[in-house]
């Protein structure tokens, strides 16, 4: 009695499987033998779906890009709140950058998206690397913090910006209130890229 033409490709998906928890070698020599039996098809299939799977599903590290834009003696920040640690805490807007930008361009495109607004991107504070937790997830960026400006100026008479992609707001917050602990500024190392008027430490 033979096989019938469904329990091949069933058989060999479970054939690949186990080999493959023997190790990757195992799993292709699983795919050769059923190559010479008419249903290597199932065995690639089952090892191309479990390789991309395997790789999308590995955490990543990604890169951002912020800007620290001035008032007197303050910065705009966002705060947001991690439930899990219980912990308010706050970090100037921008965002993750895509593939085929620029840092700057990320950033003068965050900006419109999140304010609807222009800023002149200038100089490069610093690069920090960020590994954290959020919600009780890890995550792991590469931060590139620019100085900004504002391109329309009564932006600064503001006290609060709603942010247009997300259920938050902008605030200004003075750096004594994070040099003093009081309040909490994100990524770690921040505060050290700026001296107490907020520019940049010289090289």
């Amino acid at each position: 009695m033979g096989l019938s033409p469904w329990a091949v490709p069933a058989v060999g998906m479970v054939v690949v499987a186990l080999a493959g928890a023997g190790g990757s070698g195992w799993a292709w020599l699983a795919v050769g033998v059923l190559g010479v039996a008419g249903a290597g098809w199932v065995g690639w299939l089952v090892l191309r779906e479990a390789r991309v799977d395997s790789v999308s599903a590995m955490p990543s590290i990604r890169p951002i890009v912020l800007a620290v834009i001035r008032r007197g003696g303050a910065i705009l920040v966002f705060e947001a709140h991690d439930d899990v640690k219980d912990e308010i805490f706050h970090r100037p807007l921008g965002g993750g950058i895509e593939f085929g930008e620029t840092s700057k361009e990320a950033l003068e495109r965050e900006f419109l998206e999140e304010l609807g607004a222009e800023i002149t991107v200038g100089e490069r504070l610093g690069v920090l690397e960020n590994v954290f937790s959020w919600r009780d997830r890890p995550g792991h960026e590469i931060a590139f913090v620019f100085a900004a400006k504002f391109v329309d100026q009564s932006l600064y008479r503001r006290d609060e910006m709603k942010i247009l992609d997300d259920p938050g707001t902008a605030r200004w917050v003075d750096v004594a209130e994070f040099r003093d602990g009081s309040k909490i500024l994100y990524p770690e190392g921040l505060i050290e890229l700026l001296s107490p008027d907020q520019r940049p430490r010289s090289r």
